[in-house]
């Protein structure tokens, strides 16, 4: 398998100048057509396979010595993972051992399993700790409990069969790692790493093999093919309060290239932004604005496509309730900023045209050329992408930076703290699997929120 892009030629290279707006493409075939990377679908996110369903198994089943046995090391070995073992009780399900095989053996192995399924399948922390965490994990739908169960009594190999729901991604591999290598005494650092782990189990257990993820509080974000990163990209984020950047997992289904920007009512109206486009059409011209004043009155403002529209040059089509969408802008200064939580909670992205080019390479929307030459046409374009991608925005204060370097990244929206007395707290279940926060649609009215 050969990488090219970041790790080969670049494919094609156009820039493109005009007032106040100079910005150099890179159009990169990141796999190449003849020996492409397999490309796995993202469970609950783009398929549109019908999936035969899974008979539902009991949740108690028969349990041999054995298998409690070696339900009771799994135990101990889930403290690998981030999990205390004192919150499976394994004093209870020892006594019920030492009395042999018997209904009580059963119940309470059975629901000792469930329970480990659930943490480590779906995440220990409780859903209202999980601040502005919108994405609803597909796990518990492919790996249902029951299934899990039967094949761990069955086969006789239950501590690999919970094993098999960790996370897939190294980073959490890495976190793993450190956790073992941290001292007891390192209360601090260690509760930061569990709890940095169990967000990993928020998100589906594989992400797929081809995506876009970004850590809100590192201002990076990666295409990451097959869990290897091909190209990074710095962003700008919501400022902390009512604009931060809520944690998601959509889809992009298209690339607008030369979008236009409807300007929200609460500069149209609350700014005065109507009647000025409408009262100074010089002005209203040189900015790219048009306005128009419906029969009740109402002002409508659109800034068209030009190197000052306030969403840069493209925008990722990726439709969700919060209106958050990856998007580029004409300051780009702002990206050389140490501190990038400026925005009104949509994703500022730097190198926006490289990112919207291979995308709709990649998606099968257009060839390299057709790229180029809609990206520098000046009109509004929206190429419909036929392999769509997952685009995941996350939060995480430790993980693996860009340069591959674990690190502790500042908590910037003040989450930590839920979920680190979630972990202290004992464990909670019969767990939501979505949260009941209030969805903030973004009014994105780009402008820079922090000095």
């Amino acid at each position: 398998m050969r990488f090219v892009g970041v790790f080969g030629a670049v494919a094609a290279t156009a820039m493109i100048t005009g007032q106040g707006y100079a910005q150099t493409l890179f159009a990169q075939d990141i796999l190449q057509e003849d020996d492409a990377a397999q490309v796995t679908e993202t469970p609950g996110v783009s398929s549109q396979e019908i999936v035969q369903e899974v008979p539902l198994l009991p949740m108690v089943q028969e349990w041999s010595i054995d298998n409690a046995n070696a339900l009771l090391a799994a135990i101990d070995a889930v403290e690998a993972e981030g999990l205390s073992p004192a919150d499976y009780r394994p004093d209870l399900l020892r006594d019920e051992i030492a009395n042999g095989p018997s209904a009580e053996l059963n119940l309470r192995a059975s629901g000792t399993f469930t329970w480990l399924v659930e943490d480590l399948r779906d995440g220990r922390t409780p859903m209202e700790s999980r601040r502005q965490w919108f994405v609803v994990d597909p796990d518990s739908d492919l790996l249902p409990t029951g299934q899990l169960m039967e094949e761990a009594v069955a086969g006789g190999d239950v501590a690999g069969v919970l094993a098999s729901l960790n996370p897939t991604h190294p980073d959490y591999a890495a976190l793993r790692s450190e956790l073992a290598e941290t001292p007891q005494s390192d209360t601090e650092r260690r509760r930061i790493i569990r709890a940095n782990m169990d967000r990993w189990r928020w998100l589906a257990r594989d992400l797929g093999g081809q995506y876009l993820i970004t850590n809100v509080p590192e201002y990076q974000l990666r295409l990451t093919v097959n869990d290897r990163i091909i190209s990074t990209y710095r962003t700008i984020v919501g400022a902390p309060g009512r604009t931060a950047t809520p944690q998601l997992a959509e889809t992009v289904e298209g690339v607008v290239f030369n979008p236009t920007w409807t300007v929200p009512q609460s500069i149209v109206q609350g700014e005065g932004l109507g009647e000025r486009v409408l009262n100074n059409p010089r002005w209203a011209r040189n900015n790219g604005y048009t306005a128009t004043r419906g029969a009740n009155g109402w002002i409508s403002v659109v800034q068209q496509p030009g190197p000052g529209n306030s969403l840069g040059r493209m925008k990722l089509d990726m439709p969700n309730p919060h209106a958050i969408f990856l998007h580029d802008t004409p300051a780009r200064n702002l990206f050389g900023s140490d501190n990038r939580a400026r925005s009104h909670g949509c994703i500022r992205v730097e190198r926006a045209l490289e990112l919207a080019m291979t995308v709709a390479i990649l998606g099968r929307g257009a060839s390299r050329d057709e790229a180029v030459e809609i990206s520098t046409s000046g009109e509004y374009t929206r190429v419909p992408v036929e392999r769509t991608m997952p685009v995941y925005i996350t939060y995480f204060t430790m993980g693996v930076d860009i340069d591959g370097n674990l690190r502790n990244f500042e908590d910037i929206y003040e989450r930590d703290a839920p979920v680190l007395a979630a972990i202290d707290a004992p464990r909670q279940g019969n767990r939501a699997r979505a949260t009941s926060e209030e969805v903030i649609e973004i009014e994105d009215d780009i402008r820079t929120t922090v000095s």
